[in-house]
């Protein structure tokens, strides 16, 4: 395995912890919320565990587009400034009319979260990867009412023999998330790179090929 692709097993050690403790099953309709690289390795993780149909979502065009050239099948929503129950109702249009079974909820921000509530249906389950502020929000009675799971992740174990098989075998294709390269005398470039949300960066990557 490159050292590229070694570095990108703990990003997808977040996802595939996630994805086991969620129970996703196959045909599952499902929504990833946030375009950024963790949501982008919990797209192609659905992806290979079946999800189908599977939207991806996110406040900015540029990541969405990328989230297509990563994978073209995936059904793009661009976040809007609506309440929750309005945000909502267009993320189930672009299902056609489904409601998500799960979310994978990448983003950790307030408003995301409540429009997943609200989105997903009767007994679904909203899974919270996403890193967010001490205290939320959340729509409670449109939880309780519709008995909507809500479980939350931080911390992963023993997903290094998982993650390493699915990439040595194809199953899950990281190529394409290093956006930027950088040697190591440009290491305070890369960093600013990565800061910097106009460069369009996913993943940096400081290399020493010596």
């Amino acid at each position: 395995m490159s050292y590229e692709n070694g570095a990108m097993l703990e990003p997808l050690s977040v996802s595939l912890a996630g994805l086991q403790r969620a129970e996703l099953r196959l045909g599952d309709p499902v929504l990833v919320c946030g375009a950024g690289p963790i949501g982008l390795i919990t797209m192609l993780c659905a992806k290979a565990a079946g999800a189908c149909p599977l939207v991806i979502s996110d406040i900015d065009e540029g990541r969405l587009k990328f989230a297509k050239e990563v994978y073209p099948q995936v059904i793009t929503h661009k976040v809007e400034r609506l309440s929750a129950e309005d945000s909502a109702k267009a993320i189930v249009a672009r299902f056609g009319g489904i409601e998500p079974s799960l979310v994978l909820e990448c983003t950790g921000v307030e408003s995301s979260i409540a429009a997943a509530i609200w989105a997903v249906k009767f007994g679904g389950k909203v899974f919270i990867i996403g890193v967010g502020k001490n205290e939320i929000q959340i729509p409670f009675m449109r939880a309780s009412v519709r008995e909507v799971d809500l479980q939350f992740q931080y911390r992963y174990s023993n997903t290094w023999p998982r993650a390493i098989r699915l990439v040595e075998n194809g199953v899950i294709d990281l190529s394409k998330l290093v956006t930027h390269r950088f040697q190591l005398e440009d290491a305070l470039r890369a960093f600013e790179t990565a800061s910097d949300p106009k460069t369009g960066a996913i993943k940096v990557q400081i290399q020493s090929l010596e």
